[in-house]
Formats: structure tokens, sequence, C-alpha cells
């Protein structure tokens, strides 16, 4: 987003009311006039009586008082008196006044008069008429002329001109006419700081500006700039100094500036207040800003009010804002108009919405259209989407071509993408690369995936060192780093990992521990889960409760649960349910239980057919 500040252009009316224009002007209008009327009567009363006894220098100042109200007619004669008396601040003014009305061509040539007798006014108007007829060569003179004399608006002008021809001397006029004053010129110069310590043109990015760049936003936010307070308040919220970067935002926005006051909103919104940012984010919306607009839809949204939220995303895009038709798509999923969803999709998309090709990619993955989907995900993914990049990894897992899909997990992962670091490190174990699946397992984990954590556990554990024992005898348990990964995961309800931490405090003697962690396993689904746990309860006496859990367990295709079952039954005396248990050890296996369980349903056989 380009938030430069406006170039210079020859000012239509009221150049000579700028104060630096009145500075060689004899008396005491170098500063703004701040008397009663009366006062200001009784000044010109006083120069007119002057005038009339042949004063220049009081014809001069008369003409310009006259000038400045807009008496032209009355003011010419004064500033031509007094021009013809050799006053070099009369023949600026008098240029002044003719460009006014309409004489370009003939205030130039009394510009030309006044700076050749070293106005250093004259000299920047005459330069910038030169500039406006395409002759740079002469604007640069005169303008370099009035830039050397001090003068502000002429620095800044000859700055503009030559930053406008790639001329690398413009940085120094441009800081000069900064350093004296001249707003416009300060705003550009903190934004020519703040590109060079970070490219992007964007408010909203951490440009990370330094100080002196914020040094120049806030000379010029406090002459009234308001883009420079826009920036000032940008710089300050990411700093965490909200209350006063609200303060920017809302003199930014009362100067009209509706980026200010869509950022005000979301300041006040993360505040809590949102009915206070409406007001601000509907102040910038119906001055065009489209990113004011998409928050009030999402605002009405998240209240139900989907009608009103379709107009304001509607708005958006005609502001221009791709985000409309993006939020837009959202809201027409979210009613289940696919059709509608898809067509503001692709208009996002088309138009460089890299989230917008990625969800339309998906959507037509999920009508099945594998072929259209796999361009909209490249396009989406080359355009920096990390969703995107893996998403192509799926797609192209899912067709076998493994060595293609990697590459775009690698991608993805290197993005920061948790679930394609986990498929990395996946892909890594696979090919025998330890080091660099604990490497992305790590990432994943990290990034909070259960099912990674539980992996690196595993990694971690195959190369634990057998537990040292104490010196008499009593074993001394220190959590390890892979314990710690079983126990991430296994917070995070992954059953395998459950099991695992289950299991290990069992090793150590913490029965309470251990049946927690199974029961949690074993509720969530856990076959295992259920079969130690039955362990647990048996070996406390539990027999029926553990024979609950060995049922749920043998259900789930537990050989060893349904074995155990058979033995508990045929201890009973109950014969033909051992029997159909050891039925059903054999069929679920492995090998070695269904070798057990034939044995067990043969003498149970033999013991019912006797």
């Amino acid at each position: 987003m380009d938030v430069m500040g406006d170039k210079a252009t020859l000012l239509k009316t009221g150049r000579f009311v700028q104060p630096a224009d009145f500075s060689e002007s004899t008396g005491d209008l170098s500063q703004p006039m701040d008397r009663d009327e009366t006062g200001e009567a009784a000044e010109e009363a006083r120069h007119r009586l002057a005038a009339e006894n042949g004063d220049a220098e009081a014809m001069s100042v008369l003409g310009a008082l006259l000038l400045r109200r807009g008496d032209l007619d009355g003011a010419e004669p004064h500033l031509r008196a007094a021009t013809a008396a050799g006053d070099r601040a009369a023949a600026n003014n008098l240029g002044v006044l003719l460009y006014q009305r309409g004489y370009a061509d003939d205030a130039a040539g009394w510009w030309r008069i006044a700076a050749v007798a070293g106005s250093a006014a004259a000299a920047h108007a005459l330069g910038r008429h030169h500039r406006e007829r395409g002759d740079e060569p002469a604007a640069e003179y005169w303008l370099r002329q009035s830039a050397e004399q001090g003068h502000a608006l002429g620095a800044y002008a000859l700055a503009d001109l030559l930053e406008h021809r790639g001329d690398a001397g413009a940085a120094p006029w441009m800081r000069t006419a900064a350093e004296r004053g001249h707003r416009e010129a300060a705003y550009r110069l903190a934004r020519s700081l703040d590109r060079r310590l970070a490219p992007e043109d964007d408010i909203g990015d951490d440009s990370g500006a330094g100080d002196e760049a914020e040094q120049w936003y806030r000379q010029a936010a406090a002459r009234g700039h308001r883009r420079a307070a826009l920036h000032l308040g940008a710089i300050l919220e990411r700093r965490g100094q909200l209350k006063e970067a609200g303060r920017w935002y809302l003199t930014s926005a009362k100067d009209g500036e509706a980026r200010a006051a869509c950022a005000l909103g979301f300041l006040l919104r993360d505040a809590g207040d949102t009915e206070s940012a409406a007001v601000w984010w509907l102040r910038a919306a119906q001055d065009g800003d489209g990113n004011a607009a998409n928050a009030l839809g999402a605002l009405h949204a998240e209240r139900g009010e989907q009608q009103t939220a379709e107009r304001w995303y509607r708005a958006a895009m005609d502001a221009g804002d791709d985000n409309g038709a993006y939020n837009l798509a959202l809201l027409c999923v979210e009613q289940g108009r696919t059709a509608q969803a898809e067509q503001w999709y692709r208009r996002a998309a088309y138009a460089g919405h890299r989230e917008a090709a990625n969800a339309l990619a998906i959507l037509l993955l999920q009508g099945g259209d594998t072929a259209g989907a796999e361009p909209w995900f490249s396009k989406a993914a080359e355009a920096g989407s990390v969703d995107a990049a893996f998403n192509l990894g799926i797609l192209f897992a899912g067709r076998g071509e493994e060595a293609v899909a990697l590459r775009w997990y690698e991608r993805a992962a290197a993005a920061g993408h948790t679930e394609a670091a986990l498929q990395v490190g996946i892909a890594r174990l696979r090919d025998g690369d330890e080091p660099a699946a604990e490497r992305h397992l790590r990432c994943a984990a990290g990034g909070g995936s259960a099912e990674a954590a539980y992996r690196l556990a595993t990694v971690l554990d195959a190369r634990r060192p057998p537990v040292p024992a104490h010196l008499l005898g009593e074993s001394v348990h220190e959590k390890s780093e892979c314990e710690e990964w079983y126990e991430r995961s296994a917070s995070q309800g992954h059953r395998r990992a459950q099991v695992r931490v289950g299991m290990l405090a069992a090793a150590r003697g913490d029965v309470v521990e251990a049946a927690r962690w199974y029961r949690e396993a074993a509720e969530a689904g856990s076959r295992n889960g259920a079969f130690n746990l039955g362990l647990l309860l048996a070996r406390e006496g539990s027999d029926p409760e553990a024979a609950v859990w060995w049922a749920r367990a043998a259900d789930a295709g537990h050989g060893r649960a349904a074995l155990r079952l058979a033995l508990v039954y045929a201890r009973r005396g109950e014969l033909a349910e051992g029997q159909r248990w050891a039925d059903r050890a054999v069929a679920l296996g492995p090998a070695e239980v269904s070798e057990r369980a034939a044995r067990l349903r043969d003498a149970l056989r033999e013991e019912l057919s006797a």
C-alpha cells in the first residue's frame, strides 16, 4: 500500500500566503498575523498613509496585505508602484497576483526580476513555473538558487525534482527542507528512511522504523501531516505504546485520513470497545477504505447479520479490496451457497489473492475436480501461500509422486507449517535419515503437533540407554526427554502416547498414574489402552472390571484381550463363552496368540463334549 506523500505541484492560488514567501517583505509579515480587526485596520491605515506619501516599503507591505485578503484590484497598483521603486518583495508578490489572474507568463517575468535581485521566494516560484512548463533545466537552476539561499520551499521543490529524475542529490535537499520545517519533506524523509530499513511499503508491516524515521514522522505529524500521524501511530502500536498510538490515529482520522480511522477502529476493537470501533470503521468505509468495509462486514457476520455483512463485503470490493470477494466467498460457504462461493473465490483469485486461490482449489478438489484444483494450488503456493504448498504435497502424495510431494512439504515446512514439518520428518525416517527426521519432528512438535511429539519421543526412546541402578539396588528414575515428549503428546489426546506414558509409569511402579493414562486412552478408543488397563486391574485383583476392558479391546480387534477373556471364562467354568472368545483370538492373532488360543479352544471343545 503506497502511502507516499503527494508530489509537489504548482499552487493554483495563494502561493504568497505561505510564510516563507514573505520572508523578504518588510514589516512583521514573516510571522502569522495574530491581531484583532481593529489592529489590522490601524496597521493598514498607517501603511496606506505612508504609501500615499511615496514610501515604497509601505506600498509593498500594503499591497501584500490586500493580496492576502484577496483584494487583487486594490493590491495591484501598490505592488506595481513598489516594484517600480525597486522593491523585490513587491515584484515577487506582483508575480503571484498576476498568476492568480491567469497571466502565468507575465507572472514569470516579474518573478525573474525579483529572483535576479536575490529573492529566494521568487526563485522558488519561477522554478516551479518552469517545471510546470516542462523546462526541467531552467526549473532546476532557479530552484537551486532558492534552495541555496535557505528557502525551505525551494529546497523541497528541488529535492522533488531531483528525486523524480532518480538523482541521488535529492536526499540532502529533502533533509534540508525537513530541517527548515517543511512538513511534507519531513514526511518523505521519514518514508525514505523507513523503506531503507524494510522495503515493504505497508503501514501494517513490522518495518522496525529507526529512531530517525520516527523523529521525522513525529515532526511532520506535529505540523499537521495526517499521513505522518498515521505512520507514527503504526510505529507506536507495533511497539506496544497503544495509548499514544491511538492519539495519533485519532489526530490523523479527524484530519480525514481513512486508513487512520480504520486502524483506530482495530485498536478500539482489540481493547474491547466494539461499538466505538464500528463508528470509526464506518467513517473510514464511507471514505472508501476497503479494509474498514471488510472489518464492518466481519463484525456484522459475527452478529449473524449476514445481509449487512454481505453489503459491506461488496463495498470493500467496490473500493478495490480483493479481501471483500474472499470474505464474501467465505460467507457463502457458511450458508451452503457453494456455486456463489466459487464465483467469489475465482474473482479474488484472479486478482491475485493467494488464500482465495488456495480456497478455490480446495473447493474444486472437494468437488472431484483434481485437474482444476492443481493449477490454483500452484498459483497460491508460488504467491507465498504456505497452506497451498502443503496441499500440493497432499495432492502429489495421493498420486504416489512422493518425491514431488516431499519438495512441497519441505517448502511449507521451511515457512513454519507444522503438519508439513511432520510429513517431512516421517519421510526422512522412512529414508533412514534420522538427524533430519529429528530436526523436522522437533519443529512440528514445537508447533503443537501431537503426532510429531509422539514420533519424536519414539526416536529418542530408541536410543535411550538402560535405566541406571542405584548403588543399593533401588532404581533411580529421572524423567528423560523422550518421556517429556510422550507426556506432551499424551496431554494433547494422542492415544498411543497415552498408552506409552502409562507403560512408563507402570514400569516405575506408579500404578495410579499408569491406570489414569490407560483409562484415558481406552475411553478414547485405544484397544491397547483397554487391554493394558485390564492387565493392571487384574493384577490388583479386579478381575470383573478387567474383563470389561478386555472385552472392549477384543471387540476392537485385540487378539491378546480375546485370549485373556477366553481364559477368564474357562476358569469360571463358562466353557462355551470361553470357547467363543478363543475362536475370536484365533481369528485376530497374531500368530503366537492364535496358536495358544487354538490349543485352549480345542481343550474347551473336548471338555464340552466329554
